[in-house]
């Protein structure tokens, strides 16, 4: 009779009710008449109800229910209203005569009503990224919902439902009896056999207490956090509240977290971690949790499969049927046991490793003591250049150390640099579970160990209680039965004893898995106890070092003074770059698109030929007589206006406008300085006095010396005047300046700008402003200095100097980042007589400015930048990625412009187009989800609102539709 209770209301339809009847019955019951709109349900109905003096949820269940059951809803959502003080659960909204459940009739039918407030907030269900942060505090507010129901008892919780996990195993078989679509039905049986069997025996053990049993993202509440990140703060619908498995709680929370998981399950282990830290699971239901997420999703496709068979215009069943879809495609992406080890990992419950048998040698006939190992990792001798990404580069290597010591074997536990991909969203699965050996063909297999021999998918297992040997590319031994002992020959290498031939060793502790050769960095620990290290039969230390990037920062941290700031606060450990990639430890492959030092690239196998030869030749200082400083001062002033024939070599771009202001000093005979508001020249006193940026120093506006007189930034975005038209106004604000400073005497030294707006993101300056500007100071006897350390050399693509728009010419360039490709190298450019007005306060010398090997490596820069045309790759590069990312402009509301040109560019983030509100803390959760993407990319500006774009000139057109599509992904999922 129970089961067919609950088969009956499998099938029951949504009450019938109209908005024109649920306004009849509000009016009748509850004394108002105002604006209905109906919400999305399963096997309810649901109305939002707006009145003058808020919002309600109007409630319409049908008779089948019993009124037991309601009233147990009711009761429940005051028993958790009285223990939280926020308002974390709707509030019951009795009826005009007191009744907090209505019975009433809609043609000849009867239904039961009821009223509750409205809460506020928005849903996850479509937001389809959840960070970290949203699934910890989803999986914190199922938690303390758990805590404050686990006194809660009422009559109408022992009840019939079809989403009790308890009843899982019927309730599937019920459901999939009436499936149409063959193959899922095929698909969930096999799910939901293998979650049950790991269920049952762990039931005796699962805790029973009053449950919501449906925390999901369709029914919590969020508020938006100032970032635009949800987290969320309300539970509605305690439609399915029953006595049942506390840990069905989680699994139906976490269930619900798998479609926003990008297909990975271990996207949820947050939530289970905030779970367990409120309301603590015992080690059954930590073992059960898993199966019981699987359950759940089968029963959520077969569920809905079944809803529209009967009720085939149901939207809201409609809407949810694809992303419960991915939900089971996600939950049975896995095996049951790799879920199981995160799961223990994530709590801080790991179960210790079980130990391995008594074993013998694998292969007892090679020399253990001559296996040549082959280090195929980041830092690896074995993968020089760009070695790494051809496609037969293991085996090559594997069969040329061989032939040196006669066996070569790769590392288990290495994260290998030969498995990484470029320009992929999700890390590649680098984290080697195996080992691969090329030894003489004819080379004998034994069996370690005694067990059962068997062939599974080319595979030769040898298996024992637990452990699991996998043996690929051998040919087995004729065996009359599968039992074997420890040391019977169960297989050779294939081929002639005088060649060589290639076999993989690889353990496994679960007997129905074929474990995958490879996982990915942060799947890897779990990965590692169901695939554990062959090397104990193997004879020889076969095992990679793991990482260590947590303690490396943490020496970082100690000893690196605490301004030198990184990147990201969980930054990756970058060890080697290739063009415009940069790789982590684990094998994960970044496009760097913030590196403007590394303007040709990085790894760039010319320049490393370069400045190794140049190295082993002569290092030394410029005051010694040698061909390249001579060279490289004579290339640098070819690329110079005429006029600017002198050049001053030093170690930055700090140094180089630090110079050319004491050259400004020395030439002019005056002091003050004329710079720009949210402007960043550099690090050292002089440079850093005239920097005005707000976000490099806070207290930039108010420390500036006497002598630096800043002027309003031509900011033609979000200054006081805006657009192109405003060049007059800006040039205004300067006469005005200089008159100021024309009454109190003193004189002027000169005037320093970027010719581009680089700190504020790339935005160019007012047409005619340089011109205007530079004719005022050098009427003063002022020297005009362009700041091309970010902007020039090149980056623009449309123009080499970024004064070059401008149509003006300086009478100081100072430059560098770029000019070294990541060497220290900055350079001043200026006229013969402005140069030697410096000697009037002595000679200049910089110990590696202009030194052998810094000319050689200006040389080859410009070698490269000529010979590969990265100028006009950044222009045509620079201009499609432009139109790419105007394009998402009209698409998402956050991006207010696109700034610069060639590959120097800004995208501006605003929270309103109108009032230009900085979106700050957007932009920083938009730099951290691009780089969970593999981008690297930083905010700038003032405001840190900028996405600073400007990427090695090598860039890709490839590369740039990546991270246009990367940037895309996160403005439609979130962030």
């Amino acid at each position: 009779m129970e089961e067919d209770s609950l088969k009956r209301r499998t099938e029951l339809a949504r009450p019938d009710v109209s908005v024109d009847e649920a306004k009849a019955i509000l009016l009748e019951h509850y004394g108002i008449s105002e604006d209905v709109t109906e919400l999305g349900s399963q096997q309810d109905r649901n109305y939002r109800v707006d009145t003058g003096e808020g919002r309600f949820v109007l409630k319409i269940a049908r008779a089948e229910y019993e009124r037991v059951e309601l009233d147990a809803q009711n009761a429940a959502l005051r028993h958790v209203g009285a223990k939280t003080n926020a308002p974390m659960v709707p509030r019951v909204i009795p009826a005009g005569d007191g009744e907090e459940i209505v019975s009433a009739a809609v043609r000849d039918v009867i239904y039961q009503f009821r009223l509750l407030t409205f809460l506020e907030g928005t849903p996850l269900t479509r937001r389809k990224h959840l960070s970290a942060e949203t699934v910890s505090a989803l999986g914190d507010l199922a938690g303390r919902l758990a805590v404050a129901l686990a006194d809660f008892d009422h009559p109408g919780l022992v009840r019939q439902l079809q989403w009790d996990l308890r009843r899982a195993g019927p309730v599937a078989l019920q459901l999939l009896s009436a499936m149409t679509d063959v193959d899922l039905r095929k698909r969930i049986a096999e799910a939901m056999v293998g979650a049950m069997r790991r269920v049952q025996p762990l039931m005796p053990e699962l805790r029973l207490q009053a449950i919501h049993h449906d925390v999901t993202d369709d029914n919590v509440v969020s508020r938006a956090e100032k970032g635009g990140r949800l987290m969320p703060e309300g539970i509605i619908d305690f439609g399915d509240v029953i006595q049942g498995w506390l840990v069905a709680e989680l699994a139906v929370t976490c269930a619900s977290l798998l479609h926003h998981a990008d297909g990975d399950p271990f996207r949820i282990l947050p939530a289970v971690t905030a779970f367990h830290a409120v309301c603590p699971l015992t080690e059954a239901e930590i073992k059960a949790l898993w199966p019981l997420i699987v359950a759940r999703a089968g029963i959520l496709v077969a569920s809905s499969a079944r809803q529209l068979e009967i009720e085939p215009e149901n939207a809201y069943v409609q809407g949810n049927a694809a992303h419960e879809r991915e939900i089971f495609d996600v939950a049975v992406s896995v095996p049951f046991e790799l879920m199981d080890h995160a799961i223990h990992q994530a709590i801080g419950k790991e179960e210790a490793s079980p130990a391995l048998p008594e074993t013998g040698r694998l292969l007892p006939d090679i020399d253990t003591h001559r296996v040549g190992i082959v280090d195929l990792s980041l830092l690896g001798p074995h993968l020089p250049a760009d070695r790494w990404h051809y496609e037969d580069t293991e085996a090559l290597l594997l069969q040329s150390a061989a032939r040196a010591a006669g066996t070569a074997a790769t590392r288990y536990g290495e994260f290998r640099l030969t498995e990484t991909r470029l320009l992929q969203a999700k890390p590649p699965q680098t984290l080697a579970l195996h080992v691969d050996l090329c030894l003489h063909g004819q080379t004998a297999v034994h069996a370690p160990f005694a067990g059962q021999l068997h062939q599974r998918g080319g595979r030769l297992i040898l298996s024992t209680h637990g452990l699991h040997l996998h043996l690929l590319g051998i040919e087995p031994a004729r065996l009359e039965d599968g039992s074997v002992e420890a040391g019977d020959r169960i297989g050779t290498v294939p081929g002639d004893a005088s060649a060589l031939g290639f076999m993989r060793v690889q353990f496994c502790t679960a007997a129905e898995i074929d474990p995958p050769p490879f996982a990915a960095p942060h799947q890897a620990e779990a990965w590692r106890r169901l695939s554990p290290s062959p090397g104990p039969i193997l004879g020889f230390d076969c095992d990679a070092p793991p990482p260590q990037a947590a303690a490396l920062l943490d020496r970082r941290q100690r000893h690196f003074a605490r301004p030198q700031k990184n990147y990201y606060r969980e930054p990756p450990q970058i060890e080697r770059g290739w063009k415009e990639h940069l790789f982590d430890v684990e094998g994960r492959a970044y496009l760097d698109m913030v590196n403007n030092v590394t303007i040709v690239g990085h790894g760039h196998p010319r320049l490393s030929a370069a400045v190794g030869r140049q190295w082993s030749l002569l290092n030394t200082n410029s005051r010694f007589h040698y061909a390249a400083v001579a060279e490289f001062s004579e290339r640098l002033t070819a690329l110079a206006p005429e006029g600017l024939d002198t050049v001053f070599l030093v170690n930055s771009g700090s140094e180089a406008n630090d110079l050319a202001i004491r050259l400004a000093w020395a030439y002019s005979g005056a002091r003050n300085l004329l710079s720009l508001l949210e402007a960043y020249h550099g690090w050292t006193v002089a440079s850093d006095a005239v920097s005005t940026s707000i976000a490099d120093n806070p207290q930039a506006l108010t420390t500036r010396p006497e002598w630096v007189q800043p002027v309003v930034s031509p900011n033609t975005y979000r200054g006081p005047y805006r657009g192109e038209s405003s060049a007059g106004d800006y040039v205004g604000a300067v006469a005005a300046k200089l008159e100021e400073l024309d009454e109190k005497g003193g004189g002027l030294a000169g005037f320093i700008c970027e010719t581009v707006y680089g700190n504020a993101g790339g935005i160019p300056l007012p047409p005619g402003y340089l011109e205007a500007v530079y004719q005022m100071v050098r009427a003063r006897g002022g020297v005009c200095i362009a700041d091309e350390v970010q902007v020039g050399y090149g980056r623009l693509g449309h123009y080499f100097w970024g004064f070059e728009e401008q149509g003006v010419v300086p009478d100081i360039i100072t430059v560098a980042k770029g000019m070294g490709n990541g060497h220290p190298l900055g350079a001043v450019i200026t006229r013969r007589e402005i140069a030697e007005a410096l000697e009037k306060e002595g000679y200049f010398f910089s110990s590696a400015g202009g030194s052998p090997v810094s000319s050689v490596v200006g040389l080859t820069v410009l070698d490269i930048l000529h010979d590969e045309a990265l100028q006009e790759n950044a222009r045509t590069v620079g201009d499609h990625l432009k139109e790419r990312l105007q394009a998402l402009g009209q698409r998402f509301p956050i991006v207010g412009a696109v700034h610069g040109m060639g590959l120097y560019l800004g995208v501006e983030f605003v929270r309103d187009r109108g009032t230009l509100e900085p979106a700050t803390e957007e932009t920083a959760a938009i730099c951290d989800r691009l780089l969970d993407l593999g981008v690297i990319m930083q905010p700038t500006g003032d405001h840190l609102n900028v996405l600073k774009i400007k990427p090695p000139l090598c860039l890709s057109r490839e590369s740039a539709d990546f991270f246009a599509d990367m940037l895309a992904k996160v403005l439609e999922e979130g962030w």
